[in-house]
């Protein structure tokens, strides 16, 4: 069966550094959308980076996390990381690795999805 299993999560002191991972299993990894989102307390899940495969231009990031942090992928490994370089207090999240297939049939269903559990990044003095 699918799993996104994350990692590198944790404690970090503003200004500092996190690198998260992200491990899937169980389906074509290349064939998906690799993507980081986050959500804190009291706040809707947002998109924080995502990374496509197979093409020029390839990445996307919030204004937000522009300059600070960096999203790649491993398709030999099935792995996609975020490292966070910069970082600020309201960077704390918990954060989602998430997979989207990159393409549909026309007039068939919706691309399957999954979605880890989730990994807590705090930053705080």
């Amino acid at each position: 069966q699918v799993q996104l299993v994350e990692s590198g999560g944790g404690l970090a002191q503003p200004g500092g550094s996190l690198r998260l991972s992200c491990t899937g299993s169980g389906f074509t990894f290349n064939m998906y959308a690799m993507s980081w989102y986050r959500q804190a307390p009291g706040k809707e899940r947002e998109l924080v980076a995502r990374i496509l495969s197979g093409l020029a231009i390839s990445t996307k990031y919030a204004e937000s996390v522009k300059g600070r942090f960096t999203i790649s992928r491993d398709n030999d490994k099935a792995a996609v990381y975020l490292q966070m370089d910069s970082l600020k207090p309201e960077d704390t999240a918990v954060y989602y690795c998430h997979a989207r297939q990159h393409y549909t049939i026309p007039g068939g269903p919706a691309p399957d999805e999954y979605w880890g559990q989730g990994t807590q990044v705090t930053v705080s003095s």
